[in-house]
């Protein structure tokens, strides 16, 4: 069996924020490598370095050394316009706070990457519509944000991550901002996205949430920890059959 390429390259990788007054090292000469495929969860307590990882492996950061290679490309130290081709082309965001536009349809709100990617109208609204599908929202394509549940709301936040079909989807704290008993639904999406060949890579800081994927990164003081597979994967308890496949 061919061994999977990996999507995630980090080599010797350090962050050093630089006052007058003071120097920070946010991240302390960190290396790991992600293959296609895998689930990941990066954990860590507050200021353990994990968001400032979370913005270089989004390309929202540059690191102060070291080398990032996403999907075979070196971005550690690519221009803001390049960076920002890199985020919409090979990265799908699925945040805490959802960063949906609040007063415009979902199906409009997922269209939307496409859009700025000059997907033609037709194609855009197709394929929004079989994201929607997919997380269960197929009756909701014309509920605003607003009028939609948190964990509705995320939900269309993971259909819009989809949609240009990227090399990574970088899961931020996605259960942070919903109700507990909507997290297991998220979580069911997660894992049937890896079972369908997905990478993901999903930081948290809860425990039980990380328990999902199938390798767990610890970080802290700017180091890595422990990485190490998770023989105690957690599933979700609803049924991923109820999820819509292609």
């Amino acid at each position: 069996m061919s061994k999977s390429k990996p999507i995630i390259v980090v080599k010797n990788l350090s962050k050093v924020y630089k006052t007058d007054l003071l120097e920070t090292i946010a991240l302390n000469n960190v290396s790991f490598q992600i293959d296609q495929g895998e689930f990941v969860a990066i954990m860590g307590p507050s200021g353990s370095g994990k968001s400032t990882l979370m913005h270089i492996l989004g390309a929202l950061d540059k690191p102060t050394s070291g080398q990032y290679i996403l999907d075979s490309k070196d971005v550690s130290h690519l221009s803001e316009d390049e960076l920002a081709d890199i985020r919409n082309r090979k990265i799908g965001f699925v945040f805490q706070a959802f960063n949906l536009l609040p007063r415009t349809s979902t199906l409009k709100n997922v269209m939307l990457p496409m859009a700025y990617a000059g997907i033609p109208k037709e194609e855009r609204e197709a394929t929004a519509k079989k994201f929607l599908n997919m997380v269960g929202l197929g009756d909701r394509l014309h509920h605003t944000s607003n009028q939609i549940s948190g964990g509705q709301q995320q939900r269309v936040a993971i259909a819009r991550s989809l949609v240009l079909n990227p090399a990574l989807i970088l899961a931020d704290e996605p259960t942070g901002n919903i109700a507990t008993s909507q997290a297991d639904e998220i979580m069911a999406i997660f894992e049937k996205l890896n079972d369908d060949g997905h990478t993901i890579v999903m930081i948290t800081h809860e425990p039980d949430i990380a328990e999902h994927a199938k390798r767990i990164i610890f970080i802290r003081d700017g180091k890595i920890v422990k990485d190490s597979p998770n023989h105690h994967r957690r599933s979700a308890s609803i049924k991923k059959e109820v999820l819509a496949h292609d």
